[in-house]
């Protein structure tokens, strides 16, 4: 019975994702697990084993991968509506990460190296400027920066706090403070100055 609750459940998600109307928040959700989430992760296991067959790859799916996404940007807002646009998107990045077939590197030796060879000059030109742009707008922009980062580090303070008691809720205590919690005060003879402002 197990087995025919799982062969449903697959069915029903397979269908999900090969099925071109209403099911684009699929597909989409998967293009970024695939396209990503697997490779960040892939990427982070490279740096930490020190592979530099391993780390040359991912930089190269990168470099393919933020070309596309370049290219995507300007082509998304036209082609979003073609029926199989996102299925089409998600087989192209399956293609860029299968090692079979190693998607990423055929692009990047056929055509993205080419093209940035050819383009190198004037490309670190534009790196350059935007690198001093970038540069001198946060020196003008100090105080701004520093009073923004202030505050979004209280805001990050205080959710952190919030989720740690939503977490972690600490014991309400229904009959006040314990003898221990109590906070002395002074005494204070409010009574004597009042009565010595009536009589006199």
């Amino acid at each position: 019975m197990n087995f025919l609750g799982s062969s449903i459940s697959s069915d029903v998600g397979l269908r999900l994702l090969l099925c071109p109307l209403g099911s684009n928040i699929v597909v989409r959700t998967a293009c970024c697990s695939v396209g990503v989430v697997l490779p960040v992760y892939s990427t982070f296991k490279a740096i930490e084993s020190k592979d530099q067959d391993d780390q040359h790859k991912w930089l190269v799916y990168w470099a393919a991968y933020g070309s596309f996404t370049v290219a995507e940007t300007f082509t998304d807002k036209l082609l979003y509506w073609c029926p199989f646009y996102y299925h089409l998107k998600f087989a192209f990045l399956v293609w860029l990460q299968l090692p079979s077939v190693e998607g990423a590197s055929v692009l990047y030796t056929n055509y993205l190296r080419a093209f940035l060879q050819k383009h190198q000059a004037r490309l670190d030109q534009i790196v350059i400027f935007f690198r001093s742009e970038m540069v001198k707008f946060a020196s003008k922009h100090e105080t701004e920066i520093q009073v923004t980062r202030s505050i979004l580090t209280k805001i990050l303070l205080s959710a952190n706090q919030m989720v740690k008691e939503i977490l972690h809720p600490t014991q309400r205590q229904i009959g006040g403070p314990t003898p221990s919690q109590r906070v002395e005060t002074p005494d204070l003879d409010l009574d004597s100055d009042s009565d010595s402002e009536v009589e006199g």
